[in-house]
This record gives structure tokens, C-alpha cells and sequence, in this order.
């Protein structure tokens, strides 16, 4: 990890990375005492999903392979505020946390799409 140069260490660059790996760690700690396991689940591997996909989607060598982990990015985006709507709606997220995790999702989501045309031209 201390090879900062290295080709493995591009996602590690990038804001929209960053950002997605903290939000990351908000779901997994608010929910990290949740008995519901099944929402846990699927709201944790969402958000888990945005970051790791970044991070696989920069290693590949094309740009169209990279454009498709950018896209699988934003549909586990997508998912995240879905069941970020739901959590509210059902008790489990405060809506003031929640509401400002969507706002957090649809800027990463904004910042994928920058991305994305930095790979499609």
C-alpha cells in the first residue's frame, strides 16, 4: 500500500473514491448493531459496491471496461438511495443522517458521470 506510484493506487487519487469509501463507513457503523440482517445487507453491499467498483473498474485496460465499472458504480448508487429512502421511511436511518447521505449519493453520482466521459472521449 505504501507504493503510491503504483498502478494500483489510481482509485486511491480520486475524490470520488474518497468520498464513497466514508460514506461507506457511515452505513457500516450505523448499522453495524442492526438485527435486520437482510436490510443490512443489502444497504451495506450497495454502498460497499460504489467504492470497490471504482477501484476494479480502474485497473482494467480498456476504456470501455472501465466505463462499465463506473456504470455498475452508479446503479449500486442508485440502490443505495433507494434503501437510504426506505431506512428512513421504516425508522432505522434519522431522516436528517439519511437525507444527507442522498445528497452525498447524487454528488458521487454527478462525479461518476465526469468520470465516465473522462473514459468515453
Amino acid at each position: 500500500m505504501s507504493d503510491e506510484k503504483g498502478a494500483n493506487m489510481r482509485c486511491e487519487r480520486l475524490d470520488v473514491w474518497k468520498r464513497s469509501c466514508r460514506l461507506s463507513v457511515e452505513v457500516y457503523k450505523l448499522f453495524s448493531d442492526s438485527k435486520d440482517f437482510g436490510f443490512k445487507d443489502q444497504i451495506t453491499r450497495s454502498s460497499l459496491s460504489i467504492a470497490s467498483n471504482i477501484a476494479e473498474g480502474l485497473e482494467k485496460e480498456s476504456s470501455k471496461e472501465k466505463i462499465r465499472y463506473i456504470e455498475i458504480a452508479k446503479g449500486s448508487g442508485a440502490e443505495l438511495i433507494t434503501q437510504t429512502y426506505i431506512g428512513i421511511e421504516i425508522g432505522y436511518i434519522d431522516k436528517n443522517t439519511g437525507m444527507s447521505w442522498v445528497k452525498e449519493i447524487k454528488e458521487l453520482l454527478r462525479m461518476l458521470g465526469s468520470l465516465k466521459k473522462n473514459y468515453a472521449e
